[in-house]
């Protein structure tokens, strides 16, 4: 008789096949040799036409620009890369990694902490946007290394850095230029690229992390971490030869990074790049995507302007409210019409939304699966539930470490994708590398079938007088998931008189919705007030008492976030004045 399979020993037997890479450089040639001629990217030019780039072309401006920075003497260097999602990071990114060690840095960071980060990294060229190069000379004096090499990832020649002239080792080199320059030493015979081996375990990747919590480290990791993340969750999820990817989130971030552009290149697809945050909707239209990678809070805004914009053209009689969703109360027909034109929105092709860095609203996972199209969220093409991040990918192993009795306790990660370590920071590595196994800082559960639920930070949690922990993510869960409200943050306060911790919530409340919910007139001040109370009325009841709210903010401005639209849990977000308590 045969035992009963769990559902991970059932996921096993299911992983879609793949063949295994262990690094960049063998990825690379591996896809321009199987996909040669297929579209890797979908570009615009400045005319805003769309034009497509082969595999075999993506290879060749790689080739080209690593051969030419061999050249510089840059073969085993510290190469850092800034910039805007394009073709030329995209680029930048593969030459650097298989030259030397490339230094992927978030563009919207400070002149001065991009200054902090060359010195750190001890990078010797930077490839980056104009602005930030530009913010870069400005600080140029700061740099430890003061011949560093600057290449700018624009096209055209258009920049001006003449105000830069009198400054020593100023130069600017052009992309373009560089490609075409490697290229005339390719043609003399050339063939230093062709030659790089890779050690698949050693560091070729150093990026720096702030989270949401502050304390920036440098994150070592290898070719075999990144390719072992590729191939486990192509076993998991199928990526398609035709699908297309949106690109939104930004490339320096390991998520984006892996499964946003490596994944596709791997696995035979197509990448296209969002023009930025307000126009994503129209660049869908434009690019008709398959996939998109996003983070719940971007799912949410979509998932609330497709809820506003389906009850502004529905009969009246089937919008109970503005900012709720209509579609289970309609009759058949309206409802297939209704789903087409959602899709449409959607650019049409739409086929798998890939969601995480934290947890989604299954509510809302549950609504474009209905009216869209699946939806994974750390989940896989076989098994998933909606509220959970899924289950384990290939190769990767989790538990959970001192659980509490609710089953909850800080996530434990074991597995090839497991970062090598913190860049010079042997204490705080060892603080987070125990036996083999990560302790990622996160805290969770995992159900009697092995899905895993994430519930919040250990940094974050809210530790009452006696004892109780709250996690705020929960409790902000619960506020965001009125329409009334656009986004909140849930912290711990300690009144002067009195060392109780209490929680206090910052509420931005979204004004657009409260108009329509007073039928059009624009709210006062006090009805805002009384709208959001009775919001946090309405939490509270579905709380015990030891996380209830007993104080509110409410904001006029939205929060602080990282660039992967995570709210800041440090700096000005936090910063509260009590005599604004409500």
């Amino acid at each position: 008789m045969s035992k009963n399979l769990t559902i991970q020993e059932k996921l096993i037997k299911k992983y879609h096949k793949c063949e295994k890479v262990t690094n960049l450089k063998q990825l690379l040639y591996r896809s321009s040799d199987i996909y040669g001629s297929r579209i890797a990217f979908k570009l615009k030019n400045d005319k805003g036409e769309i034009y497509p780039v082969s595999y075999k072309e993506f290879k060749q401006d790689i080739v080209q620009l690593g051969t030419y920075l061999i050249e510089l003497g840059f073969l085993g260097k510290r190469i850092a890369v800034i910039g805007k999602n394009s073709y030329q990071w995209a680029v930048s990114y593969f030459a650097s990694t298989i030259v030397g060690i490339v230094v992927p840095l978030d563009k919207e960071l400070h002149d001065d902490d991009v200054i902090n980060f060359l010195n750190i990294s001890e990078s010797v060229c930077v490839l980056g946007d104009t602005k930030n190069l530009k913010g870069i000379l400005e600080k140029k004096s700061n740099l430890t290394n003061q011949d560093i090499c600057m290449i700018s990832l624009d096209l055209e020649k258009k920049s001006n850095f003449a105000k830069f002239d009198s400054l020593e080792h100023s130069e600017v080199y052009y992309i373009n230029d560089c490609i075409s320059k490697g290229k005339e030493f390719l043609i003399q015979g050339n063939t230093d690229f062709d030659a790089i081996e890779i050690d698949p375990d050693e560091m070729r990747i150093l990026l720096f992390t702030s989270g949401t919590t502050g304390n920036a480290k440098g994150v070592c990791l290898s070719h075999r971490n990144v390719c072992s993340n590729i191939t486990s969750i192509y076993g998991i999820v199928k990526v398609k030869r035709s699908d297309l990817f949106f690109s939104i989130l930004p490339l320096h971030h390991t998520y984006e990074c892996t499964i946003g552009f490596l994944l596709p290149l791997y696995s035979g697809a197509s990448i296209c790049y969002c023009d930025g945050l307000r126009y994503i909707l129209k660049n869908i239209g434009e690019y008709h995507p398959s996939v998109i990678l996003c983070v719940p809070l971007l799912l949410e805004n979509m998932h609330k302007n497709i809820i506003k914009n389906m009850n502004k053209t529905l009969p009246k009689k089937y919008v109970k409210s503005p900012n709720e969703n209509p579609y289970d109360n309609l009759p058949g027909l309206i409802k297939h019409v209704v789903k087409s034109k959602v899709k449409n929105t959607l650019g049409g092709r739409l086929r798998v939304f890939i969601v995480g860095a934290a947890s989604v609203n299954p509510s809302i996972a549950a609504d474009f699966e209905t009216e869209c199209s699946p939806l994974v969220a750390g989940n896989n093409d076989f098994y998933h539930k909606d509220d959970s991040c899924g289950l384990p990918i290939p190769n990767v192993t989790y538990k959970i470490d001192s659980p509490n009795e609710n089953g909850d306790g800080e996530i434990l990660v074991k597995g090839p994708n497991v970062m090598l370590g913190y860049y010079n920071m042997p204490d705080e590595t060892a603080k987070v590398l125990k036996d083999g196994w990560f302790h990622t800082g996160d805290i969770g559960r995992i159900d009697e079938q092995g899905f895993l639920y994430i519930t919040g930070r250990c940094k974050s949690v809210i530790v009452t007088k006696n004892g109780k922990n709250i996690y705020p993510e929960e409790v902000e869960y619960y506020l965001n998931d009125n329409p009334l409200v656009s986004e909140s943050l849930v912290l711990g306060i300690q009144k002067d008189d009195d060392d109780e911790t209490y929680i206090n919530a910052q509420i931005l409340p979204n004004i657009e919705a409260i108009t329509e919910y007073l039928k059009g007139a624009v709210p006062t001040k006090d009805e805002i007030k009384k709208i959001m109370s009775d919001i946090v009325a309405s939490v509270n009841n579905k709380l015990p008492n030891y996380k209830h709210i007993k104080g509110f903010i409410i904001r006029d401005k939205e929060f602080e976030k990282t660039t992967t639209q995570k709210i800041k849990r440090y700096g000005d977000n936090t910063k509260i004045d009590n005599n604004d308590d409500k």
